[in-house]
């Protein structure tokens, strides 16, 4: 059984030891040679990835690529892992690959249906006219996709592993949808992140795909290997905004970013969770301000000892949700919650954040104001 697994990339990255993981630089047509092998021989798209984003390499592996039996698609830090938390072997594989046609990412639950969420971060024409052209393509396919666009389930990153036959099927099949939207939208408008509009579709179209195919799938955790730059970068300037204690310029800056990148705070962005917690801190500075007319939260902390002291709120309060008598027993809890670096209004909003349940968040929060005499507010979820 040959097995070749294509890393993603569109910078330098480590590549993992295990032969069987392959470089392949997407977009090379237009970008910067990085002495990888790339998307821009033979029969390829590679001067499409703006639109194509990693699907580029999807295509150029569907076209050129002949003398293996299975093959896979990942990204330069992304990768599917076993369940021991490492990425997989050639043994793994070959075992698995005989019980299952595909292995790929864990289905996301979606807060909200798919076509909402598209249509809030996309334009919603995009996705009316993928309808149009799979109602056209493939009117067997199109009742199962009409119903599950408007669900909340997906697939994300375009990560696979699979027999090469699977594989040409799936392009077979993907490929097309995408041709024909090309020719009836007009994406030059489109900043470099809405431009990626294939590949953000292609996420969910795998599922629906899998599904309609009833193909034997195994869903894998998915392995993240260092944040994003522009994760980074985000983050970096919010800290320096925390230090001067400047909430109005940390809201804006950060309220401008998402505005080009509305997938910032998804998981496969915010790895660690500070981004969320910087939110948390913009929050509750705010309802201090506007309470107390300062702000009691010690946001100009070094950065790090800032995130430690949100996160281990926030694990505490998860903890307090069964049973709350926890509190008065467990004395790591209670000098967290009667530690003065935390107001009534850190409390309030880390209650509002991770215990959903009104009743809960009820019975957790009169408790804290019973043994410790907190004046903690009742928020409500707007």
């Amino acid at each position: 059984m040959k097995i070749r697994i294509y890393t993603m990339t569109h910078r330098p990255f480590h590549v993992p030891s295990d032969p069987m993981y392959q470089p392949l630089q997407v977009g090379r047509a237009t970008h910067e040679d990085l002495g990888y092998p790339g998307d821009d021989t033979g029969d390829n798209i590679s001067a499409l990835n703006c639109f194509y984003s990693e699907l580029t390499g999807v295509y150029w592996i569907w076209k050129n690529v002949t003398d293996v039996d299975y093959v896979g698609v990942c990204h330069y830090r992304r990768y599917l892992l076993n369940d021991r938390g490492l990425i997989f072997t050639k043994a793994e594989l070959e075992h698995l690959l005989e019980e299952y046609d595909m292995l790929t990412s864990k289905k996301l639950t979606l807060n909200f249906s798919y076509a909402y969420g598209f249509g809030e971060n996309h334009s919603p024409r995009d996705l009316a006219v993928a309808d149009e052209v799979i109602r056209d393509l493939y009117p067997d396919f199109y009742p199962l996709y009409h119903k599950r666009v408007q669900e909340n389930h997906t697939y994300f990153g375009n990560i696979m592993i699979c027999s090469k036959q699977c594989f040409d099927a799936y392009c077979q099949f993907l490929f097309p949808i995408f041709e024909q939207m090309h020719q009836r939208l007009d994406l030059s408008s489109y900043d470099d992140y809405h431009k990626r509009l294939y590949g953000f579709l292609s996420e969910f179209l795998l599922m629906v795909w899998c599904e309609y195919q009833k193909l034997r799938i195994k869903e894998c955790k998915v392995g993240l290997i260092g944040e994003k730059k522009e994760t980074k970068e985000t983050i970096r300037l919010l800290a320096d905004y925390f230090s001067r204690k400047d909430i109005a310029g940390a809201k804006e800056y950060f309220l401008s970013v998402q505005q080009q990148r509305p997938d910032i705070l998804m998981e496969a962005s915010d790895i660690h969770g500070h981004l969320h917690l910087c939110l948390q801190a913009i929050s509750t500075a705010e309802y201090e301000q506007d309470a107390y007319g300062k702000i009691l939260l010690p946001i100009d902390l070094p950065f790090g000892e800032l995130m430690e002291l949100l996160s281990s709120l926030n694990a505490t309060i998860c903890r307090l949700r069964v049973p709350h008598q926890e509190v008065e027993r467990n004395r790591s809890t209670a000098a967290l919650l009667a530690n003065p670096l935390l107001s009534d209004y850190a409390i309030a909003i880390s209650l509002l954040l991770y215990c959903p349940v009104p009743e809960d968040r009820a019975l957790i929060r009169d408790t804290i104001r019973q043994l410790y005499h907190r004046q903690i507010p009742d928020l409500q979820h707007s």
